[in-house]
């Protein structure tokens, strides 16, 4: 059983439960770009030991194991770096790295499903046979992202059952994880595995089937985008609260802000001019977070933040247009537990959208594997779960505990404020 007090025999130092590479290692490229290090591995002369009276009990090996395997740089770090580097200049900078790990695999999920199914082609890599991939399109480029993860999670699997198991399905997983994890775990839900991956990715296809960044959809299109797809009014609404978590592009709403139109909040309006440019462009278009309130969570406060009109997107304020769908904003922001179990449910849809066939890698269009399959015909899915959870965990979960409080009080101070007294009475 793992436990803090885990040590090598011969050297009598603390040693990882389950063999796990600790992040701080060079080798572990995708953890050195999460921590923002260039220092090179800690040498085993700098792992620290620790005296068998001050060990934690049982209560508190995980807290000690995440410590130590997981943000493994020794107790006293490399020159010109220190913990909390950044709590007075940007206090949220760890949690803000969490925040777009997480809410882009869920994002990626959902945009790899709306275009051929959820097949995985939004990964494929231009080639010279087609230099115009999905990943490219307006919907996509350059504010899709959580590619890492999937390669990571992806190369793993492919030295654990080589050509097993699809990139469809680690894409659809990794949602999910990310999904349980920023929310508290309060949504949670199981998926099939068995998704066949697909070999054909095209640029042109992103705006026939994912709404576009500008102009956008109005409500009769979005619904209709989504009717195609063999979902309901229903899950166009329940799904449009992942807008609840992540950042977005100034140049996705500028026409918003320009001269703000009635269904957009006058304060809200004024701070987003003074943190965008007037004409957003490829190298000078800001993100800004979609959730002013709980811009690190994944809850329901974004159906209050549509009630209130302070949301970014045209599709976001086209949901209060309709009477069907602004009585689903009013249930979701005021029935507890109530949104969570219907994204649950509504991802679980999504993630059912066609199937094709397969391949061995994430981003490559080559050879394709025969299935996705276990010899006796089960779908071979625990293996993808257990091991894209692994990279969900240490990209997301790490940060939650150690610097929530601090984050939580500097970014939502007054949230009880702005969530207290729910009200549909327009956007005055």
């Amino acid at each position: 059983m793992p436990h803090s007090g885990l040590k090598n025999r011969e050297t009598n130092r603390p040693v990882c439960p389950f063999g796990c590479v600790p992040l701080g290692c060079s080798t572990n490229r995708l953890a050195e770009q999460r921590m923002g290090s260039t220092r090179a591995p800690a040498s085993t002369s700098q792992i620290p030991t620790t005296p068998r009276s001050k060990r934690p009990g049982w209560l508190g090996w995980r807290r000690s194991w995440s410590r130590a395997c997981c943000s493994w740089p020794p107790r006293r770090p490399a020159t010109g770096s220190k913990y909390g580097y950044y709590n007075r200049r940007c206090p949220p900078a760890e949690f803000i790295v969490r925040n777009v790990v997480g809410a882009g695999l869920i994002r990626l999920a959902f945009h790899d499903c709306f275009v051929q199914g959820c097949n995985a082609s939004v990964l494929l890599d231009p080639t010279p046979a087609n230099p115009r991939p999905e990943k490219l399109g307006p919907p996509n480029f350059p504010s899709l992202r959580g590619f890492e993860v999937i390669d990571a999670a992806k190369a793993a699997l492919e030295r654990a059952c080589p050509g097993v198991v699809s990139c469809a399905d680690v894409v659809q997983f990794a949602g999910r994880d990310a999904a349980f994890f920023l929310s508290g775990r309060r949504v949670s839900y199981g998926l099939p595995g068995g998704r066949l991956d697909g070999r054909v990715s095209l640029e042109n296809e992103t705006l026939a089937f994912l709404p576009p960044p500008l102009p956008s959809f109005n409500l009769s299109e979005l619904v209709g985008s989504f009717r195609a797809k063999g979902l309901d009014a229903d899950d166009l609404v329940v799904l449009s609260g992942a807008h609840t978590i992540g950042r977005s592009h100034c140049s996705s709403f500028s026409d918003r802000i320009g001269t703000p139109p009635s269904d957009m909040d006058g304060g809200l309006a004024a701070v987003l001019r003074r943190q965008c440019p007037a004409n957003p462009t490829f190298g000078n278009d800001p993100t800004v977070a979609q959730d002013v309130v709980t811009p690190n969570r994944l809850d329901n406060q974004y159906y209050k933040n549509v009630l209130r009109c302070k949301v970014l997107f045209n599709s976001d304020a086209a949901l209060l247009t309709s009477g069907e769908t602004a009585r689903k904003v009013v249930e979701n922001a005021t029935v507890r537990g109530r949104w969570e179990r219907n994204f649950a449910r509504a991802m679980v849809k999504m993630a059912a959208i066609e199937i094709k066939t397969a391949r061995p890698t994430a981003r490559s269009g080559g050879t394709a594997a025969s299935s996705t399959r276990d010899d006796d015909g089960t779908h071979a899915w625990t293996t993808a779960a257990a091991a894209t959870t692994f990279y969900i965990i240490l990209y997301i979960y790490h940060y939650r505990k150690s610097h929530f409080c601090r984050v939580h009080q500097s970014l939502t101070c007054a949230s009880s404020r702005h969530t207290a007294n729910i009200n549909f009475a327009g956007c005055a």
